[in-house]
């Protein structure tokens, strides 16, 4: 059985309407449960999944297409998903509840913001943005599908008034202490991070936050800043402002490897730099951040212990350590020759690339985001040897909801590795915070029990990094708990956790080792 509604002009963000639907799809064992807005695409995705109606395809983007499919009450679950999101929607207790139509109302009715997020379909971000700008208000796009040459607009228009444009496609931001979109509880503190990577923020934030160190900011850039096309504006303009922000003392700055013009800039401007600067762009040159001045970090953990000793603060707790129990090397020693692969499941696409560059000289590793074309997996969805998988990648989100809000796609993936003969090791992230799955350790759960991992040899080990703190919703001292009384190998980096998978893999017997 099946039901679909169509609600006229009833915009909410997706990420309300992710959260909703997967909420009611479990208290409804559903098949199907999916919230969206009538855009082209989203129609698309109804279609593929057979709950497209006359009435959806006859809607407009800014309508709200709600549509269920299952054994159960479905009219029931309809109610629901609409409750829920609409309770979504409401202030926190204490506030009062009123709705606006446009962005204009909205900054009428809050005249002393000073920051809009925007979270709207690609084709209307932009104007929405420009809108924010023109107010000056500082603006973070959450979205997708803005084309380069807007973004560049964008930007420039921003510079030119002292604004920020985060985005598009920003997924992480820590603002005057306030995280926004996927982002965690840190403390407060003098460490200011510009990153043009979403997980790579959380991550350094989160180490900076259990190493002793504090947060100033965290300003999301979008990743396509540092291609040369876009030429790093935000990256630079942001790491300008921290530079001359009396709280922030040391400045951080995250991404892949920008391109040549926008590195040189970079490179430039630390030259300059009175306060300390950490430079971790995944696979970057050392001697080119050396020779410029800044202080170089090849992982995001390093990174995030650097900074806080720069910061001043005495780190008393322990470096990375991925020592493992002798009775893990031994059964490795013990593992049949078949075993000799790693699978890496990430939902964390900065994380996923961390892997391919770390565990670049030992193996092979295929990827959906491959350092070389040889490497692209033919089919994302089936591994071939020594695979990593960012799961947070269009083929896999087109239509669902990023495996951080939902992670049934990557349990579903995960029983497929466990079930493959060839497998050694899996690797696994958990990405807490706010946005992210309310137990997403809990959620893989119930796929590592059925498959019997016991840590013997005879099935895969299971390794996982979780990224995260304390006063998380999640907290990450619960999730790490979970993960050891299932047998899962848990670290608090994604580097400790690629530590791990390179000496087991180099522990297999010789036969089953393979590059």
């Amino acid at each position: 059985m099946k039901q679909v509604q169509v609600i006229e002009n009833a915009y909410f963000d997706s990420a309300t309407l992710m959260a909703a639907a997967q909420l009611v799809k479990r208290e409804y064992a559903l098949k199907e449960s999916v919230a969206v807005m009538a855009t082209d695409a989203n129609k698309a995705l109804l279609r593929d999944v057979d709950l497209l109606s006359d009435d959806v395809d006859g809607a407009r983007a800014r309508d709200l297409v709600l549509a269920v499919r299952g054994d159960a009450d479905v009219d029931a679950a309809i109610a629901s998903l609409d409750s829920r999101i609409r309770s979504a929607a409401q202030p926190v207790a204490g506030g009062e509840a009123q709705e606006v139509g446009t962005l204009g109302e909205a900054l009428k009715l809050v005249p002393e913001s000073n920051l809009v997020l925007i979270s709207v379909p690609g084709r209307y971000a932009v104007e929405e943005a420009h809108q924010a700008l023109d107010e000056g208000r500082h603006v973070m796009i959450f979205s997708d599908n803005v084309s380069i040459e807007d973004e560049v607009a964008l930007k420039t228009k921003a510079q030119e008034n002292g604004l920020l444009m985060m985005g598009p496609d920003c997924g992480t931001a820590i603002i005057g202490g306030a995280p926004l979109a996927f982002a965690n509880a840190v403390r407060r503190g003098s460490i200011g991070i510009v990153a043009a990577a979403g997980t790579g923020l959380q991550e350094v934030s989160c180490l900076v936050d259990y190493y002793g160190g504090g947060v100033s900011q965290g300003i999301g850039t979008g990743g396509r800043d540092v291609k040369d096309r876009v030429g790093g504006l935000q990256m630079l303009q942001s790491a300008r402002a921290l530079l001359d922000d009396a709280s922030t003392e040391v400045l951080v700055l995250v991404s892949k490897p920008p391109q040549p013009q926008t590195f040189a800039r970079i490179m430039d401007l630390i030259r300059t730099a009175a306060k300390p600067v950490v430079v971790c762009m995944l696979g970057g040159a050392r001697d080119q951040v050396e020779t410029a001045g800044g202080i170089f970090a090849g992982t995001l953990e390093e990174a995030a212990r650097k900074a806080v000793e720069a910061s001043g603060v005495v780190i008393d707790v322990p470096a990375s350590c991925a020592e493992l129990p002798q009775s893990i090397m031994d059964a490795a020693a013990r593992m049949d020759t078949k075993r000799k692969y790693l699978r890496a499941l990430y939902t964390g696409g900065t994380l996923c690339y961390e892997a391919l560059i770390q565990l670049s000289d030992a193996i092979d590793l295929r990827s959906n985001i491959a350092l070389r074309e040889d490497l692209k997996l033919e089919d994302s969805f089936t591994s071939a040897g020594h695979t990593a998988v960012d799961m947070g990648e269009d083929e896999f989100t087109d239509g669902r909801p990023h495996p951080m809000i939902e992670p049934s796609l990557r349990a579903e993936r995960l029983a497929q590795e466990l079930e493959d003969p060839e497998v050694a090791v899996i690797l696994l992230d958990f990405v807490l915070g706010f946005g992210s799955h309310h137990d997403p350790v809990g959620a893989m759960a119930e796929t590592i029990r059925l498959h019997r991992v016991d840590g013997s040899g005879s099935s895969p080990f299971i390794i996982a990094s979780v990224t995260g703190t304390a006063e998380d919703p999640q907290s990450i001292d619960t999730q790490l708990i979970q993960l050891q009384e299932l047998g899962v190998h848990a670290y608090r980096s994604n580097a400790q956790a690629l530590d791990a998978v390179r000496t087991i893999l180099a522990a297999l017997p010789a036969d089953a080792q393979s590059k």
